[in-house]
């Protein structure tokens, strides 16, 4: 979908409140947990976990077993360490409807949220009492003083209340229920830093290829402009290496991450993948050039764990001759004594939405 410039989106269905949190992403593989605290300028990973779902227990991002992802909550919450109970989730950007409409800037928030109600029904496809929303002025109208642009967004309401009852089975409140795509944003800032000219007027693919979904987000001097979600991911490289050894599903992840495997493994079942992961990356590009003005990125971030797979920048880089960079949003903080560097480091890719959250905190 086409989203419209703005910054980094204020909490968009609870009210904000500056507190520490903890970042959580729910994913179809895993649920990820990092706690950062702020040192000076800089920022310092607290605790953080990735703990395995079930399968079958998040399909395509919709929860559909809350005490499976529950329990698993509770899981990462007792490995990371972690004692702050108030957290920051998100859902996926396809569970999302926004929609910029211009209002009269004399506006008071209440005066503009009744007036929201009002014309709600004309933007979103569903009964109003069954959707969470909320909405951010974005800035003024253009060809029009007098009015600015609100950003509207909402979601339906079980695709938030699943995520709350998932957080509360594990004894946790969620304070904040984001997009994807604006945790992404916010993580990307860190690693703009790492860039020329911090990604100032340039135009940045960060690829986020998941368990099953792969997720492109663009951003343009560092506002998401576009976001695209396509069916691919690192789960059909764990079925092959599952078909082609004769393991189960849960050892050929194990496998795949830790190694271990016949020789023919890299020939003739990661290579393919990742000529189809290059082959994924290329067509959604190509998608975003046939749907906007752009013809050309400056720079391709890939992020989640397929993202780990070692060579996969460079056969990126050379397939589709653009610069690309694994992300690792933790490059320039500290670290708690608790926190193993080369494991945080290995799961950085994986973390982007995580650490997006987890940045709440200092709203």
């Amino acid at each position: 979908m086409q989203i419209p410039q703005l910054g980094q989106l204020a909490q968009i269905f609870t009210a904000s409140a500056k507190q520490p949190l903890v970042g959580l992403d729910i994913s179809s593989t895993a649920v990820k947990l990092l706690e950062l605290s702020e040192h000076g300028s800089r920022y310092r990973v607290e605790s953080y976990a990735v703990e395995p779902l079930p399968p079958n227990s998040v399909v395509e991002k919709t929860i559909s077993d809350v005490e499976a992802v529950g329990e698993a909550i509770k899981r990462a919450v007792n490995r990371s360490g972690t004692r702050t109970k108030n957290i920051a989730v998100a859902v996926a950007g396809s569970a999302v409807i926004t929609k910029v409409i211009p209002l009269q800037a004399s506006l008071s928030d209440d005066e503009m949220e009744s007036q929201i109600q009002l014309e709600a029904d004309q933007y979103i496809p569903y009964p109003l009492e069954e959707v969470n929303m909320d909405f951010q002025v974005i800035g003024p109208s253009e060809g029009n003083a007098e009015q600015v642009d609100v950003l509207l967004a909402a979601s339906r309401s079980e695709n938030v209340d699943v995520r709350v009852d998932a957080c509360e089975l594990a004894g946790l409140t969620a304070k904040i229920v984001d997009v994807e795509a604006y945790a992404m944003e916010a993580a990307f800032s860190l690693i703009a830093q790492q860039m020329p000219d911090s990604g100032a007027d340039k135009t940045i693919a960060v690829v986020d290829v998941g368990a099953t979904m792969t997720t492109l987000n663009v951003l343009y001097d560092l506002k998401t402009i576009y976001t695209r979600e396509q069916v691919f991911g690192g789960k059909q490289l764990t079925e092959e290496i599952q078909r082609r050894y004769g393991l189960s599903y849960e050892e050929a992840g194990m496998a795949k991450r830790q190694g271990g495997l016949p020789d023919n493994y890299v020939p003739e079942v990661l290579e393919p993948f990742k000529e189809a992961m290059a082959q994924q990356v290329s067509r959604s590009l190509q998608f975003f050039f046939s749907s906007s003005q752009y013809n050309s990125v400056d720079h391709i971030v890939l992020a989640g764990g397929s993202a780990s797979i070692p060579g996969i920048d460079e056969m990126i880089h050379d397939k589709i001759g653009t610069p690309t960079s694994i992300a690792n949003p933790f490059a320039n903080m500290s670290l708690a004594s608790r926190i193993k560097a080369q494991s945080l480091n290995n799961d950085a890719p994986a973390l982007m939405i995580a650490c997006g959250l987890a940045l709440r905190s200092f709203d």
